[in-house]
């Protein structure tokens, strides 16, 4: 999927544009046990209360596609035959009212899910969305359609405690101290079957993860059965071994800053572009930035080795996970620099009297704990 397509889908869950009349899911507790269940008619609700509903699922819709928004991708012997795509296929098939999936579902995800200390809500929902046709100039045409577009969109919000408070109860007429369970936001939730190419694509589904970092890959292997990916911070933590480890003492200052100016100029005009698909780079397209500097063939061949090993042959990496677009940092034992990105080339690396020395500009101001200051040999 690109992001214009997780965008007409997100457009959609508002009570007015969605299909959805049932919100389904359970409350689980810390033990893992199921507390309650939940079968609620969104037009029996509250229109604040469905909307939270509905906003709570549209969460699991957010972020970067490639960070955030993970695919995830089907074996054509899992679509053919496996548990887990008959199930889900069962969920969405039945638009959710097969009880029976439900249960096996609810248990696959408890089985599989660790939260720590946390309860948590799990919530499913179907939409069936009658996708617009659109016309050669892209516009909407009101008029005709596509397709309906059945799918499922499923998430986990944390149930934490609140702090205590004195809250009014009516029935009593008086006020008294308590805390309550309060839900959050999604950790985690996904999007099945995918809508790529504004179709449905039974091989796919759409993981979200609120922290890139933490892709809660036991939910991913125990609920859809396939390799799970590398997180941003694993794939950044890879990528940077797999340049030190080949590059040795060719891994300069100078390297790095290119890689991170290169990169980074790539992420501006791709946003500049208002391109919907992700961006990608290859190996190969970071291997020509090291030639540029200099980096010898050898060590070149090293680091796409190190690389096929870490990621896979062929594979085509996000630079916003191999790089921090916002932050140039250059770090000691004793002390760290950090300037903006447009700035990294004021950075330089010198060796004097045998000692080595990280060097910046000072410029015109200069301040020590928000205070200006002046160098000794300022009149």
């Amino acid at each position: 999927m690109n992001q214009k397509e997780v965008s007409e889908l997100r457009r959609r869950w508002r009570l007015e544009k969605s299909a959805v009349s049932r919100i389904y899911g359970c409350y689980v507790n810390c033990n893992k046990e199921i507390v309650s269940d939940l079968d609620e008619s969104l037009g029996m609700m509250p229109e604040e209360e469905a909307e939270k509903y509905l906003g709570l699922l549209k969460k699991s819709l957010s972020g970067a596609l490639g960070k955030n928004l993970i695919d995830i991708i089907f074996s054509t012997q899992q679509v053919m035959d496996s548990e887990e795509h008959r199930l889900l296929s069962a969920l969405r098939s039945s638009a959710l009212k097969d009880g029976e999936a439900r249960a096996a579902f609810y248990r696959k995800v408890i089985d599989s899910l660790d939260m720590g200390d946390s309860g948590y809500l799990l919530l499913l929902a179907c939409d069936a969305y009658d996708v617009p046709r659109r016309g050669k100039d892209d516009a909407v045409q009101a008029d005709g359609s596509e397709e309906v577009f059945t799918y499922l969109l499923c998430c986990v919000c944390p149930v934490k405690q609140s702090k205590p408070e004195l809250n009014y109860f009516p029935g009593d007429n008086e006020f008294h101290y308590t805390a309550g369970q309060v839900v959050s936001s999604p950790e985690l939730g996904f999007l099945f079957p995918a809508f790529d190419d504004r179709t449905a694509n039974i091989y796919n589904a759409l993981f979200y993860s609120r922290k890139p970092e933490e892709l809660h890959q036991e939910f991913i292997h125990g609920v859809f059965h396939v390799e799970p990916p590398m997180s941003a911070a694993e794939q950044r933590e890879a990528f940077q071994g797999a340049v030190s480890q080949a590059l040795e003492e060719s891994y300069s200052v100078e390297v790095a800053r290119s890689i991170h100016e290169q990169l980074t100029d790539r992420m501006a005009q791709h946003k500049e572009s208002g391109a919907t698909e992700p961006l990608t780079v290859t190996v190969e397209n970071i291997a020509a930035i090291l030639g540029d500097c200099g980096v010898s063939q050898e060590r070149i061949g090293a680091f796409k080795a190190n690389c096929e090993e870490q990621f896979g042959a062929g594979s085509v990496l996000s630079p916003a996970n191999l790089i921090d677009a916002k932050r140039f940092e250059v770090k000691t034992a004793e002390a760290s620099v950090s300037v903006s990105p447009d700035c990294s080339y004021l950075v330089e690396t010198r060796i004097i009297d045998g000692k080595k020395y990280i060097l910046v500009p000072a410029g015109e101001d200069v301040e020590v704990n928000g205070q200006p200051v002046r160098f000794v040999s300022d009149p």
